[in-house]
């Protein structure tokens, strides 16, 4: 099992998307660093941490929303409790 598979906690991965769905709905029409700011300050809150690679790609997601509003909320794939 990698680091990053042991370190999924269904309750970090819950948390973790529950701030994903806030920016979601309140922020996808910003830029992308507001995206991100608002992602990590909102992990920070909720106190999970999520890797890099997975915290652009929920950037980029919830970015593209712009263009297609039909896409969905971004699922979280990885997090972890500080």
């Amino acid at each position: 099992m990698t680091d990053a598979a042991s370190n999924n906690q269904p309750e970090a991965l819950e948390a973790a998307q529950h701030v994903v769905d806030e920016v979601t709905s309140y922020e996808y029409s910003g830029d992308p660093s507001t995206i991100e700011s608002q992602l990590l300050d909102g992990f920070g809150e909720a106190g999970v941490d999520v890797p890099a690679d997975e915290l652009k790609r929920l950037v980029q997601e919830i970015d593209h929303l712009k263009k297609d509003e039909n896409a969905g909320t971004p699922q979280v794939r990885q997090a972890s409790s500080r």
